[in-house]
């Protein structure tokens, strides 16, 4: 069996340490080649020394200086590569099997699209690829002959429900053969039951707290919106080929079935599992095979409900933005996806307030719908875009400030 070289852009975040959790257990299939981290370089060092990785990528050079200054004696320290330009070359590295792709926001965008543009296998874990740029990520997969695996968990549940066809890799132009409808599970995060009028005073922390995954502050303030639900519809309409009408979102609190796939005979077929990101990990980095991920069994005998219900879009306003901007078009997907970062860290930072983050997207999207912005015909526009968006997002939280 040939030992593949695995790429963890994002190495520092849960998806990373999961994905070198479950690689930890395959040392006679996988190894780990790059590495790369923004902010956590003492994290990097240890993982760096653990793996034996044999590049890491950091931002700048600061960062170049601080992983040296933290290197121990021994062994010898890995080749340590600079800047955004190097994460897309690494990324596209001709010793690169495969890429985990799990840095957050537009800042993952240039290396996925360089690990698809290289033929690679991309475990995508980044959001922000399809949603800015869906279009164009999905054909580099189809043309340069990328594999696409989805690791977000709901994703990777009707990836797994999808008829067994190793093409389903291959970035689809059309729905796979006699499927109805695509039922994206959401737990409903921290605030499904707190009262409408509380909502206007919850604090980043209580925000943060999700009830069922362990995730980073900005994921999970997205989860508390569903505005991460709502960037999954996107991501699942380029993924699956799906128009938004054919894609429900669903309140699942118990975060057990992570997605179904109703089909056209009225049978629907359903993902169930623990809450651990390692099992679509595993899936992606094994498939068409099915390897060990670490996680224990699933006790189906101490499930006592499995509850559904339709998501209440005056709590979760965010939702219904999302499905707006993917009717209106890639340029408002950009839009959506810009300002709501914008807001979300304004958010964090106590400079704005929760309930303001859903007006934030809903004029930064006016406003930039105003301008008639054309369809992104590459990487370049679909930044412009992005920078001018947020520039936008920034003026509207400086007025609510």
């Amino acid at each position: 069996m040939k030992v593949q070289n695995v790429c963890v852009l994002g190495s520092t975040g849960s998806i990373g340490e999961s994905t070198l959790d479950v690689i930890a257990r395959h040392p006679d299939r996988y190894r780990v080649y790059a590495l790369s981290a923004y902010s956590r370089i003492d994290k990097l060092v240890s993982q760096a020394v653990v793996t034996g990785a044999r590049v890491v990528v950091v931002p700048d050079d600061a960062a170049r200086q601080c992983f040296r200054d933290l290197w121990p004696a021994a062994p010898a320290a890995p080749e340590v590569r600079v800047g955004a330009q190097a994460l897309a070359d690494t990324a596209a590295d001709t010793e690169v099997t495969a890429v985990m792709a799990a840095i957050v926001g537009t800042a993952g965008l240039p290396a996925a699209l360089a690990a698809a543009r290289a033929g690679k296998r991309v475990l995508l874990a980044n959001k922000e690829a399809l949603v800015a740029a869906g279009g164009l990520f999905m054909q580099a997969v189809r043309e340069h002959g990328a594999e696409l695996l989805p690791i977000d968990s709901e994703h990777n549940a009707i990836f797994q429900c999808l008829p067994a066809d190793e093409d389903r890799a291959r970035a689809p132009q059309r729905p796979a053969r006699g499927v109805r409808r695509l039922l994206l599970t959401a737990s409903g995060g921290p605030f499904r039951t707190v009262a409408l009028e509380a909502l206007h005073d919850v604090t980043p922390d209580q925000a943060c707290a999700h009830p069922n995954w362990s995730m980073g502050r900005k994921i999970s303030v997205d989860s508390a919106t569903m505005l991460n639900k709502g960037l999954e519809v996107i991501e699942a309409h380029w993924l699956f080929s799906m128009a938004p009408d054919s894609i429900q979102v669903l309140i699942h609190p118990q975060s057990l079935v992570h997605s179904m796939v109703e089909y056209e005979d009225g049978s629907i077929l359903a993902q169930l599992g623990q809450p651990d990101m390692r099992t679509p990990i595993a899936y992606g980095l094994g498939f068409p095979e099915r390897i060990p991920s670490g996680v224990g069994l699933f006790d189906l005998a101490r499930l006592r409900h499995l509850d559904f219900e339709q998501p209440d879009l005056e709590r979760f306003p965010c939702l219904a933005l999302a499905f707006d901007a993917l009717r209106a078009g890639q340029s408002s997907c950009i839009s959506l996806n810009a300002a709501n970062e914008v807001a979300v860290e304004r958010f964090l930072t106590g400079r704005i307030r929760y309930t303001e983050i859903s007006h934030i997207i809903g004029d930064c999207l006016e406003r930039m719908d105003a301008l008639h912005c054309a369809a992104p015909a590459n990487l370049e526009d679909v930044l412009e875009q992005d920078h001018h968006a947020r520039a936008v997002a920034a003026e509207l939280c400086m007025l609510r400030a």
